[in-house]
């Protein structure tokens, strides 16, 4: 299958820490993109994995479930532990439940979640398994970047409605994990996010395990904070972190 052109893996070596980067759901390695640069030229070694399924066609991404997407992740982290003494991971929306898994099974230094969904804003989402008898995939609404190349914007313009249901499978499995979490956190959440109820970055606060965990609210943001008008303060907020 071939890949969208700038949804490639993102590879840049540098440092003795690495970082694996996960991108969202229907997204790609570009929405990663920019704070994998400034995280390089931090002097970080940087890895943001192409998930399965995405970056290609929507309709490959509907043959995908959640364990096909975490396959990918740990892949990454393996290749990532190979050269490197200290593994960070940062997960992107449905990227931050696959850190937050990663975190309770591989031996990860410090997680940061931005956007990570418990609760959805569409409240659609019930009559889902309704939907499913009668569409495929469903339009997605894209806020446009302005400020911000084409090539870090880079995803799906549609939904995969059978995905979208194990999309919501991960979320009660990693909901039962959130305890086991017991290394340093970083949540960050911007308060105009209309794909995720931002109550979720509190209720993973409240959930996990570790006593070393922060939780930053974006005041002016939505829902891809890696691209946002806040991105610059939330990369300064993830290095001083790390």
């Amino acid at each position: 299958m071939a890949i969208m052109e700038g949804a490639e893996p993102l590879f840049l070596l540098g440092g003795d820490c690495g970082v694996l980067l996960i991108h969202g759901f229907t997204g790609s390695p570009a929405e990663m993109g920019l704070l994998g640069e400034f995280l390089h030229k931090e002097g970080y070694t940087v890895l943001a994995p192409r998930l399965s399924g995405h970056g290609t066609t929507v309709e490959d991404m509907a043959e995908t479930k959640w364990p096909h997407w975490y396959s990918t992740v740990e892949d990454a982290y393996h290749i990532l532990k190979s050269i490197c003494s200290r593994v960070v991971v940062i997960g992107l929306s449905m990227g931050g439940l696959l850190a937050l898994k990663l975190g309770t099974e591989y031996q990860v230094d410090k997680i940061v979640s931005l956007s990570t969904p418990i609760f959805i804003v569409d409240k659609r989402l019930d009559l889902l398994p309704v939907y499913k008898m009668f569409r495929k995939f469903v339009p997605k609404k894209r806020k446009k970047y302005m400020d911000v190349a084409p090539k870090y914007t880079v995803s799906y313009g549609f939904t995969p409605l059978r995905s979208l249901s194990s999309l919501l499978n991960l979320i009660q499995h990693v909901d039962a994990l959130l305890p086991k979490i017991l290394v340093p956190m970083l949540i960050i959440q911007g308060r105009h996010d209309h794909t995720v109820q931002a109550r979720s970055a509190e209720y993973i606060y409240d959930r996990v395990g570790t006593k070393e965990k922060k939780l930053i609210w974006l005041d002016k943001s939505g829902h891809i904070v890696t691209i946002d008008i806040e991105r610059d303060k939330v990369f300064r907020y993830i290095a001083d972190f790390i």
